[in-house]
This record gives C-alpha cells, sequence and structure tokens, in this order.
C-alpha cells in the first residue's frame, strides 16, 4: 500500500503498527486482510479488461512473506491474497507482472519502499539483499509452471549510490530465479528510480536472457509540479519525448528490449481544487494521450499507474460517499493541506513554512555540489527537504491521528469501512479511460 493511494500518512508498517495498537492485532489483521480482499476482486480485473488491456502490473511487498523479526521463513499466508488476484486476472485472459515494490531495508529513500527512512538500507546491508534473493527463489518456485505470469519485476525504482550493487544483485536474484524457473521473463528496472541505466554491463543481453529494461516515464506536465501550462506547444512535446527517449537510449544502443513499468499523470479533485478541477483534468489528459502517442510510435508495452486509488491517480476511485472517505475526510484534507504526501504534492499552503529552511541550506553550504546528494537530479535540495521534513517527520506525527478514526470499531464496522475499496463502492474516472480504451482500440486494429 502506499500513502497517496490509500489515504494514511508515512509508511505502511507505521499505520499498520499504530492500528494495532489502537485497536488490538487481532481487529487490526482483520482490516487489512478485508482491505486487501476488497482491494482488487474479480469485477475489478473484468473492468480493467474492459479497457482493451492485456497485462497488469501487481505490486507487492516482502513483508506479506516474511517477517523482519522471523527472515527466510515463509509465511503460511504469504501468497493467499496474489494467488487470488493472479487467478482473477487469469479468468479475464490478463497476465500479470509481479513486482517487488518493497525490499527489505528500503531499495530506494522514498515511502514506497516501507522503511522510514531517506536512506536506503538495501544496499548497505547484504543480508537485506541475501533475503530478497531467497524470497524471489521461493516465489519463482511457487508461480513457475503459472501461465498467465507474464514475468517477475526484481524490484521497484532501485536507487543504487555505486551503481555497481544493483547490477550485482540482478546477477544473483537471476541466477536464483533460474534455479527454479527457467521460463517467465524478468523486468529489470535501471537505477535511480528506474532512469539510469549506464552502470549496466555491456553484455546485459546474453547475461540476463529473456529480460526486458524497465522504465518509468513520468512527465513533469502531468503533476502539480509543472513549471508551466502543458498546451501541447511543438517544444513541450519534444521536452517530453526528449525526457522520455534519454531514459531508453542505453537499451536502444544494444537493441535490448524496453518496457515503460510506470508513467501516467495526476489530477484535480474538485473538493481541493475546485472549479479548477475539470481545466486541469483537461490538460492531464492531453499529457495522457500524447504520452500514448509516442508509445504507440515506437511500439512501447506499458503499464499505467495506477489501477484504483482515493481520487488521485487511479483508472477508478473510491466514492466520496463511502463510510472510509467520510470517516477520513478531515484528515485527508489535512494531509493534502500539508503536503504530507510527497506524490505529486501541492506545497502552496505551506511552502513559506520550508523556504527558510531551503535558504539556510544554501547560504550555510553555498557549494553546490555539496548540496546535490545521491540520488540527484532526481533528488534536488527542495526534494529532499520535502521528504525529511514534510514526508518524514510531519507524516509520522499524522500516523496515530489516522489509527485513532478506527478506535472502538468491532469487526463488522471495520468491514463496512474495507468494503469501501469493492470495485462496486469506487467510481470510474472516464476521461482517463476514455484516453486508455481509445489507445487499446488503435492497437487492436493494427
Amino acid at each position: 500500500m502506499e500513502n497517496f493511494i490509500s489515504g494514511f500518512p508515512g509508511c505502511e508498517f507505521q499505520i499498520r503498527a499504530a492500528l494495532a495498537e489502537v485497536i488490538g492485532e487481532k481487529k487490526s489483521e482483520y482490516f487489512f486482510d478485508k482491505f486487501l480482499e476488497y482491494f482488487f476482486a474479480e469485477p475489478d480485473a473484468a473492468f480493467f479488461k474492459s479497457l482493451g488491456l492485456n497485462c497488469i502490473r501487481i505490486a507487492i511487498s516482502y513483508r506479506h512473506f516474511e517477517d523482519d523479526l522471523h527472515p527466510r521463513v515463509l509465511k503460511p499466508e504469504g501468497f493467499k491474497h496474489l494467488d487470488r488476484a493472479i487467478a482473477a486476472c487469469a479468468k479475464h485472459g490478463i497476465y500479470t507482472i509481479l513486482d517487488m515494490h518493497t525490499a527489505p531495508g528500503g531499495q530506494n529513500g522514498g515511502w514506497h519502499s516501507d522503511h522510514g527512512a531517506h536512506i536506503s538500507g538495501f544496499w548497505i546491508h547484504k543480508d537485506f539483499q541475501d533475503r530478497l534473493v531467497w524470497l524471489w527463489r521461493e516465489v519463482a518456485k511457487h508461480y513457475k509452471d503459472e501461465k498467465w505470469i507474464a514475468g517477475y519485476n526484481p524490484v521497484n525504482e532501485p536507487a543504487d549510490p555505486a551503481h555497481s550493487g544493483l547490477v550485482t544483485f540482478y546477477d544473483r536474484v537471476h541466477a536464483a530465479i533460474r534455479s527454479v524457473d527457467p521460463n517467465h521473463a524478468l523486468f529489470l528496472d535501471g537505477n535511480t528510480f528506474a532512469s539510469d541505466f549506464s552502470g549496466f554491463p555491456d553484455d546485459a543481453g546474453t547475461r540476463w536472457p529473456n529480460a526486458a529494461y524497465a522504465i518509468h516515464d513520468y512527465s513533469l506536465y502531468g503533476f502539480p509540479s509543472s513549471p508551466e501550462p502543458y498546451t501541447r506547444t511543438e517544444e513541450q512535446r519534444r521536452r517530453m519525448r526528449r525526457s522520455y527517449e534519454k531514459k531508453r537510449e542505453w537499451m536502444d544502443a544494444r537493441g535490448l528490449c524496453v518496457w515503460n513499468g510506470e508513467w501516467g499523470p495526476v489530477y484535480a479533485r474538485r473538493e481541493y481544487e475546485g472549479d479548477e478541477m475539470d481545466v486541469i483534468n483537461e490538460t492531464r489528459f492531453a499529457v495522457l494521450s500524447d504520452q500514448l502517442e509516442m508509445y504507440w510510435q515506437d511500439r512501447l508495452s506499458w503499464s499505467i499507474w495506477l489501477y484504483k486509488d482515493i481520487g488521485y491517480q487511479g483508472m477508478v476511485h473510491v466514492s466520496r460517499s463511502t463510510p472510509y472517505m467520510q470517516l477520513l475526510r478531515e484528515h485527508l484534507y489535512k494531509k493534502y493541506r500539508l503536503a504530507v504526501d510527497a506524490w505529486g504534492a501541492d506545497d502552496r499552503f505551506v511552502r513559506d513554512v520550508y523556504t527558510p529552511l531551503l535558504e539556510l541550506v544554501r547560504a550555510e553550504v553555498p557549494d553546490e555540489d555539496h548540496q546535490r546528494l545521491y540520488p540527484y537530479p532526481i533528488w534536488t535540495l527542495p526534494r529532499r527537504v520535502e521528504v525529511l521534513a514534510r514526508n518524514i517527520l510531519v507524516g509520522e506525527f499524522m500516523i496515530r491521528e489516522w489509527a485513532e478514526h478506527f478506535r472502538g470499531m468491532d469487526e463488522a464496522q471495520l468491514d463496512r469501512v474495507a468494503q469501501s475499496f469493492k470495485f462496486e463502492n469506487c467510481v470510474e474516472r472516464e476521461g482517463l479511460n476514455r484516453v486508455l480504451r481509445a489507445q487499446a482500440g488503435q492497437s487492436a486494429s493494427n
């Protein structure tokens, strides 16, 4: 789970611990189990297929399969929800790609690595890497005969400061998977949030056979931080294409397969952006359409981020009238106002609070080279301040507040709240899906 998708502050492990403290371990586990059950079920797969799409990337966490206090001990229930989701997709003719979104110790400094820090422990401690290699062997052993799995995405958006550690990990995980599963493809993310392949070996094509190389092609024009409104000028389209081509040029120079594992704009919401929502979203749909046109021209396969959330980016989103959204309405607005979530944050309400901190660092550390800490340029100085001061510091103070909303609930009440995420309680984002359907129809006719 990611915070902007599900509405909680901070990281998943933090809210799970907070909810267990507030309502008890048993009821907390019950709620999250029901949440996962309802989040993706057969009606979701049927709708996804109705858009003309044939492959979905499923994000998973190592925590579903092992416990940090009991490493390398496979949880009996580990495959429960993943088996169910894969079966639902298979029934409707949808291939799945298994994406390890969260690695032990965190493979990058983002909230979605679910480790609560901005320094990635995965690249510092070999045991974290050993555990993930072990886990992928278990996953591959479990799914080696599943024909509706297109392949495995061993680690999402790695950010290895040395660059060489990622290559070593790919060598090891490739060998581990191939020892039990010689057939499924591997989808290998580039370093620095799937943007940089410069540290990859020139013999990658023979070293890791049956592999595609995954970029994540988010366009700045699709986010509130865009430097200017997107009006589809030739210069804007040129910049969009250049950003995309730069990500894939290493593979193109070597004739390797490229796959776009994540992309897509975020969208305005009526309760936050008011009357500006429609204009903003039409602009974002234009970004979406123009990106798809690039991919179509290059015959690039892709997986859009994302299918379902609470109203920011998904193809469908939880209705505002559901128990979950009503329960957390004020809390969600506070998160928006304080720009606590990193993804697509609009900092207009709090920018003046953090500007003095930025100015202090710039004044006291005037050498710009010293400000450019890895993963620069993805993380600029302002971005690093956002991560540490807003996303981590302020976010963690809101975690208990989120959990307190559930105090006193029994299992029946928790179930009703979790049911908010069922497909029948969601709303389709029509503009987004209209563009996707049109592209799918174009692909089917050629």
